[in-house]
């Protein structure tokens, strides 16, 4: 979106406003991003208003801001997350060696909830059998970004940043 500024009879100044969705889908996900910069964009993007905008399969990525999560996910070879329903969610699923993904038992399930996430009420992921919350903001309608939170459990590097594509299949 264009906005005009500084309008004279003799100048027009545009300046391009950046709005955390473009900023989002700009960022090189392939290169180590500062956390500073990846928080300051989750915390301005919009909720996902209503759970059930999750149901779906989705293809995870991870962002690297130097969290011990994002290598993690690369050496468990990360699939993404199943959401059959929002009582019923596969939190973690992986590639095995064919290629296939496969649900890790070892995250066990999840179910969605709304829940109020640095002042925003947003779709939420709620682990059943660990205290981890995946809090999610709108992209767009194919694309969400997550934020790893267990303040139970006190995780090296803090919050850890993820994002969501979804699946066409």
């Amino acid at each position: 979106m264009l906005g005009l500024c500084n309008m004279t009879p003799t100048s027009v100044t545009i300046r391009i406003l950046h709005y955390p969705e473009q900023r989002f889908l700009s960022l090189d996900k392939d290169k180590p991003v500062s956390m500073s910069e990846v928080e300051e964009i989750f915390n301005a993007l919009p909720p996902v208003s209503t759970p059930t905008f999750m149901v779906g399969s989705w293809k995870g990525g991870s962002l690297d801001t130097g969290h011990p999560g994002h290598k993690m996910a690369g050496e468990t070879r990360w699939a993404g997350k199943d959401f059959r329903s929002v009582d019923d969610v596969d939190p973690i699923l992986n590639y095995n060696d064919n290629g296939e993904r496969v649900f890790n038992a070892d995250w066990g399930h999840a179910s969605l909830r709304e829940m109020v996430y640095r002042g925003v009420p947003s779709t939420a992921m709620i682990y059943d059998d660990k205290p981890i919350f995946d809090h999610f903001r709108f992209v767009d309608q194919d694309m969400v970004m997550g934020a790893m939170d267990a303040p139970k459990l006190k995780m090296e590097g803090g919050i850890y940043y993820f994002y969501l594509m979804r699946r066409k299949e």
